[in-house]
């Protein structure tokens, strides 16, 4: 395992990070269906021991089941993984993921959280998306604030485009960004990373699998299969026409990934840590043999040749969704 330091902090971060959002279980909007807490601790654990040193989770998780499960699998552990969560994503009067970043709604959120983990300091508490945008000024000061009383170490945000970020900079330093980022999502690439680096603003990148697409076990077949309240379902790469195109794509670096020995999963997420911007790779884990599998992927360094093969393919594969497009 490789570890990288997160932009101008003193976090030290292994280059694969523990993603948590499916052990939030079933049950809201967004979930990935039923979890066992037992496999989520269990995985945990063996990240661990595989040399992962953080974990992200968030309050809307499950929520707040994730966060649950995390402080669960913690407690007691004679060193304690960098924790790292999120707020602004609330529960209206009527059922609703809203977004919410008054001063006291991510008040009430960090206390929940901290209880929730189970943890007296958050190391990394993240805005999850800027929204309401108008309020995002008066959530950083909040989480400037917050810093200052020893709540929370580092503060950071997620989602956020290049314009937001200046925005809030003149209040309070940013420490990171959790931007979505994958081979099949690579806009972050033009200005987010360039201003990251120049700014010396970690970033760790989540989906790099693309929700499980490019690890190669997804088909006509087995998308059918998810469970119902898998919010997959509901994706368009996940659905025709992309679905074929983008089958076609992960077949391809399946190949190349065999190769090595390797799988199309261990190849997605070295082909992400390949730009030394990135800090980290947030791989969503339900049970100990996934981990098992992409944590060889944190000391895969991709060669230069194999990095243009798959960028022609890539160029392919957007060629082609264009022309579905043009139709």
């Amino acid at each position: 395992m490789q570890y990288r330091r997160l932009g101008w902090t003193d976090l030290k971060l292994s280059v694969i990070g523990f993603g948590t959002w499916a052990l939030g279980g079933s049950g809201w909007r967004y979930s990935w269906g039923p979890q066992d807490d037992e496999d989520s601790i269990k995985a945990i654990w063996r990240a661990i021991d595989l040399g992962v040193n953080w974990i992200d989770t968030a309050a809307i998780y499950g929520l707040g089941h994730s966060e649950e499960v995390v402080g669960k699998a913690i407690k007691g552990l004679s060193e304690r993984p960098i924790i790292a969560t999120k707020c602004g994503r609330v529960i209206d009067e009527s059922g609703n993921i809203v977004g919410n970043l008054r001063r006291e709604s991510i008040r009430r959120e960090v206390e929940a959280s901290l209880k929730r983990l189970q943890v007296d300091v958050i190391d990394l508490y993240q805005i999850h998306w800027p929204d309401p945008d108008e309020y995002i000024e008066e959530a950083w000061a909040t989480m400037a604030e917050l810093v200052k009383e020893g709540k929370i170490r580092y503060a950071g945000v997620s989602n956020f485009n290049v314009e937001q970020m200046k925005r809030i900079s003149r209040i309070h330093p940013i420490a990171s960004l959790q931007p979505p980022y994958s081979m099949f999502r690579r806009d972050i690439e033009k200005d987010i990373l360039p201003y990251c680096k120049e700014n010396n603003i970690g970033v760790v990148v989540y989906s790099p699998m693309q929700k499980g697409l490019l690890t190669g076990k997804y088909n006509t077949e087995t998308v059918a299969r998810l469970s119902p309240d898998d919010h997959r379902r509901n994706d368009p790469m996940f659905k025709e026409p992309q679905l074929s195109i983008n089958v076609e794509f992960v077949e391809k670096i399946k190949g190349l990934a065999e190769k090595y020995g390797k799988t199309p999963a261990q190849l997605a997420i070295a082909w992400v840590l390949r730009k030394p911007e990135v800090t980290s790779a947030i791989v969503g884990i339900r049970n100990p043999s996934q981990i098992e599998e992409v944590a060889p992927s944190g000391s895969w360094n991709l060669s230069e040749e194999d990095i243009k093969v798959i960028d022609e393919w890539l160029r392919e594969r957007d060629e082609k969704l264009k022309n579905l497009e043009a139709r």
